[in-house]
């Protein structure tokens, strides 16, 4: 049987779910909960080892823990902090993400200082928000080894466009091949110079399914950002998807896919940028955390996009993180 052990710190609306996601994918032996509120963290394990003892539940070892349990830890998912919720005077609002930047960037700082005292070796994927610049902090503070440390990013963005495409074109949305760069937030943007339907590109979509409308830009990207409010304004929170981005993301570590997703990291020598902004950019994902980084071509408007993200991610890493030196290229 897998020995593989996992790690949520933080199980709130979003570590629950990573919990529940992770209790199913049948991979860890052992899953240990750490949170600053100690018995959230003994209600949830409690919870779930129970529903150990049913049908096609995994004899899983679930209890609650402390930051010494990520010594022998395979991967440790981050998912403390408060998370943008629902403001009941406006139905229709879109908080923004970088609202959390100060209260989550001590948060990520007490949980990093923790989990460094006993481990460098565990590939740790950040949840929390503001998720680019905590994904900085909490790279370019504590000396993590290169690659190990990353954001889900904007996989769950990317999901959602490809679900958006697949409704306009009624197919599967793992027919859809596609993704978004940059901030896991409002400038998130739609790379529609590389996404296709099994290789149909973008401008012949409408010749292959006839009575549909062609897909524009803007109104793509405005679209996937909505889809996140959406969720949120009717929920009040969001949480199933990133929490199974987070699962995805440890699965293809725990098994070495060198699966290519966008998650977010620091770039050095990519698109221009030398150690000064995290972001989502393709990269494989393996069992060493982030194997490659890979900086597709962007046409001149994406580019534009891309600069765009970053400078707004830089305004709040500004707010809560010292300037850092450059070093080696991705």
């Amino acid at each position: 049987m897998s020995q593989n052990k996992l790690v949520i710190i933080g199980v709130g609306h979003v570590g629950s779910y990573v919990l529940a996601d992770a209790m199913k994918l049948r991979l860890f032996a052992e899953i240990v909960l750490i949170d600053s509120q100690e018995q959230v963290a003994r209600g949830e394990a409690m919870d779930q080892a129970q529903a150990t003892a049913l049908t096609y539940m995994s004899n899983i070892d679930v209890h609650a823990g402390s930051y010494r349990d990520c010594a022998d830890a395979d991967v440790i998912i981050i998912a403390a902090g408060p998370s943008i919720l629902k403001d009941p005077t406006r139905p229709d609002g879109q908080p923004d993400r970088a609202g959390l930047a100060v209260v989550n960037a001590g948060v990520i700082r007490e949980v990093m200082g923790q989990l460094v005292q006993y481990t460098r070796d565990a590939v740790v994927i950040l949840i929390t928000n503001p998720l680019d610049t905590m994904v900085y902090l909490a790279e370019n503070e504590f000396n993590y080894p290169s690659g190990r440390i990353f954001g889900t990013g904007t996989m769950l963005d990317s999901a959602r466009l490809r679900k958006y495409v697949a409704d306009i074109y009624k197919v599967d949305p793992k027919s859809v091949n596609g993704y978004m760069m940059g901030e896991h937030g409002a400038t998130a943007f739609p790379v529609l110079s590389h996404l296709n339907i099994q290789g149909i590109p973008v401008s012949q979509l409408p010749l292959f399914f006839p009575g549909t409308i062609a897909l524009e830009a803007d109104g793509t990207q405005k679209a996937i950002v909505k889809m996140a409010f959406d969720v949120l304004n009717n929920k009040g929170w969001t949480n199933a998807g990133v929490a199974q981005a987070a699962i995805t993301l440890a699965q293809a570590v725990l098994l070495d896919e060198r699966t290519v997703y966008p998650v977010s990291r620091t770039l050095y020598g990519c698109y221009g940028f030398d150690g000064d902004v995290a972001l989502s950019v393709p990269s494989i994902i393996g069992r060493h955390g982030v194997e490659q980084t890979i900086p597709v071509s962007l046409d001149e408007r994406e580019q534009g996009l891309l600069e765009a993200s970053a400078a707004y991610i830089k305004q709040t890493i500004a707010r809560v993180c010292p300037a850092r030196p450059a070093r080696s290229s991705c």
